[in-house]
């Protein structure tokens, strides 16, 4: 543990359960699981104190996406000098790598998780000298989130069970290469690290489970949870491989989030259900509900009578059954039930159907604007614009992943691993953190982009980018998800509109995000995307995007970002590559680098996957390939 700040919403993404940091002294840390969370350092302190209701926060579709009961906000650390409850409260992180060495005799020496401060070398303390231990720079992983320490006495030795038990330094050699750096045993055994980091594609084999026994036995993941406070093993079979401590592939935060649909009916306003889903009236429901005791106003108004005496009983009654049945049905939402449509598909319909209406709620304020406004020939390629003034989205931590942003654990493996035993109906939460902001909405024009997706170049421009995803989902490395050219215009568009926005109206390349609303059903498809932003700070709720949305600010904005597009830094080379094998993570673009189409990964909903320029605006010398004709915007 460490008493280092970090901020709330970190604890989310990047920092979230299983993720590796460095803190101001150099130490190398993992955050801790949920099972201590909100809970005090040592036992001086009644942990019974702890009023866990106030960070609760309710998002009821979410909730019931994930089954969990509530979310929580991470713990915010409160001075004693604070007349305020819930004191001292902190997050724990534990040292990782446990292994470290000493920067003058080079031995390598092993720590608890526990261990707290600078450490000095026991073998140069021995000789008067003093010098201090500095933790390693790799570790090992497997694409089903375990990490552990680098196995240095079995990679030495050349050997899953060596017997020598001799002291161990890593060296230097003086390259920049892996192959330069060896670990070397007092014993007179030494290895070099080449090729520690290596894996044949589609990571069934990886260098450092094959070759690191002489005799060609298997050296498996040993199912390592360090992050948990324990250093048991757990069962596993993948193969393990090397990595530095800081690289990128290290940790993915499975975030699920979802816009705030406010509900309400003519006998319970949105104001008064809103009231109720937030604490401490969402405590006392739950509780009540939980017990198998009837919620009824006269309860609520005998602990809460402030909060309530604008409301009579009618409206608080209709609201608590809204409220318990955690749906949206005679809630005003619209039903919007489609039997092609997969779970993550139904979710975003909710929303896709409430944003595309005028609204105007405490937490959804939704202004139509009018395409006939737009001086360019907006009409033919959109057909419905959307000033969102305020949105309230809610992000959840629900797993991680190593090695891949993606892989077959189910939802359920997934919220495991943030918690060493398994959550009771008392502990049935995640973490989650919300943001206030706004955005702007545009729905493409259906029936020129039903023309559009037929044509038989559109399909052949977009084909090698599907069949390397599917192979991708044989291998089972990946959620099976319906790519074609509708959702690789959608979420391109979304890229380079977003990239000319941050140059427009002054917001930082993160601050913006996407919401991407796809679907090919014949019956009720759906062609909408979401730019917002979402930050958690000043630049979420400033009033810029919506501005930049409106008539006469937008036209140029996509004007530009269309004629950027067809043309990158890096042509002809990005056009061509992605039809030679594709670019990108896991090979899942066309013509999209750095230089034109991709944005930062938090601001992504596909990790900068599924990208083509040339989809949108054409190619050199086919510029009719793309959904817009761009010579006639100019």
């Amino acid at each position: 543990m460490t008493g280092n700040p970090i901020r709330r919403a970190q604890l989310i993404t990047p920092f979230g359960v299983g993720a590796m940091m460095v803190v101001q002294d150099g130490t190398s840390l993992i955050s801790g699981g949920l099972d201590h969370w909100y809970e005090y350092e040592d036992g001086g302190r009644d942990s019974q104190k702890i009023d866990v209701n106030e960070f609760c926060v309710e998002e009821w579709r979410l909730q019931q996406l994930l089954d969990v009961d509530h979310f929580r906000l991470p713990p915010d650390f409160r001075d004693a000098r604070e007349p305020v409850p819930n004191k001292f409260l902190k997050v724990p992180f534990l040292r990782f790598p446990q292994w470290h060495f000493c920067t003058g005799c080079k031995r390598l020496v092993q720590q608890p998780l526990t261990v707290r401060g600078k450490i000095k070398c026991p073998e140069c303390e021995e000789k008067k000298k003093k010098r201090y231990l500095a933790q390693v720079p790799f570790v090992a992983m497997c694409d089903k989130g375990h990490i552990q320490d680098f196995p240095w006495r079995e990679w030495v030795h050349r050997s899953v069970q060596p017997e020598c038990q001799k002291p161990m330094r890593i060296i230097a050699t003086g390259g920049s290469s892996l192959g330069d750096q060896k670990v070397k045993c007092d014993c007179g055994m030494e290895r070099p690290l080449a090729k520690i980091t290596e894996a044949k594609p589609g990571g069934t084999e990886t260098e450092l489970s094959k070759n690191l026994d002489k005799d060609g036995q298997l050296y498996l993941c040993q199912g390592k949870r360090p992050w948990l406070g324990t250093e048991e093993n757990s069962p596993c079979d993948r193969p393990l491989r090397g990595s530095l401590r800081s690289a990128s592939n290290l940790y993915y935060a499975d975030v699920r989030s979802a816009i705030y649909l406010p509900r309400s009916n003519s006998d319970a306003p949105s104001e008064l259900v809103s009231l109720l889903e937030e604490p401490p009236l969402s405590a006392l429901i739950n509780l009540l509900s939980s017990m198998g005791q009837e919620v009824t106003p006269q309860i609520l108004r005998s602990q809460q009578s402030q909060l309530l005496r604008r409301f009579p009983d009618a409206a608080i009654k209709g609201a608590i059954q809204i409220v318990l049945s955690r749906t949206g049905k005679g809630a005003g939402l619209p039903e919007a039930k489609v039997k092609s449509d997969d779970q993550e598909t139904a979710f975003r319909r909710e929303e896709f159907e409430t944003l595309r209406k005028p609204r105007d709620e405490e937490l959804l304020i939704i202004r139509a604007s009018n395409i006939e406004d737009y001086n360019l020939s907006f009409n033919q390629y959109f057909y419905r614009i959307m000033l969102v003034n305020k949105l309230r989205e809610t992000r959840a931590l629900v797993g991680f992943t190593r090695v891949l942003p993606e892989n077959d654990l189910s939802l359920e493996e997934r919220e495991a691993m943030l918690r060493l035993y398994s959550s009771n109906n008392k502990d049935n939460w995640i973490p989650a953190y919300v943001v206030y902001g706004e955005g702007i909405f545009l729905e493409l024009n259906e029936k020129w982009l039903q023309t559009w997706e037929q044509r038989e170049d559109v399909n052949l421009r977009v084909a090698p980018l599907v069949a390397r995803y599917e192979q991708l989902e044989q291998n089972k490395k990946v959620r099976k998800k319906p790519i074609g050219p509708r959702f690789v215009l959608l979420h391109t568009l979304s890229h380079l509109i977003m990239n000319r926005l941050t140059f427009e109206c002054g917001y930082s390349s993160a601050a913006l995000r996407e919401r991407l609303y796809v679907s090919g059903d014949p019956s009720s498809p759906m062609a909408g995307l979401l730019i917002y932003t979402a930050a958690g700070d000043s630049e979420g709720t400033m009033g810029g995007l919506v501005r930049m949305g409106q008539p006469g600010n937008l036209e140029p904005v996509i004007q530009q970002a269309l004629i950027d597009a067809r043309w990158c830094s890096t042509d002809p080379v990005c056009m061509e590559m992605g039809m030679r094998g594709g670019q990108g993570p896991e090979s899942c673009n066309l013509a999209a680098c750095h230089n034109c189409s991709l944005v930062p990964e938090t601001a992504c909903e596909e990790f900068n996957r599924f990208l083509d320029r040339a989809i949108v605006v054409g190619k050199v010398d086919d510029r009719k390939l793309g959904y817009f004709d761009v010579d006639s915007l100019i």
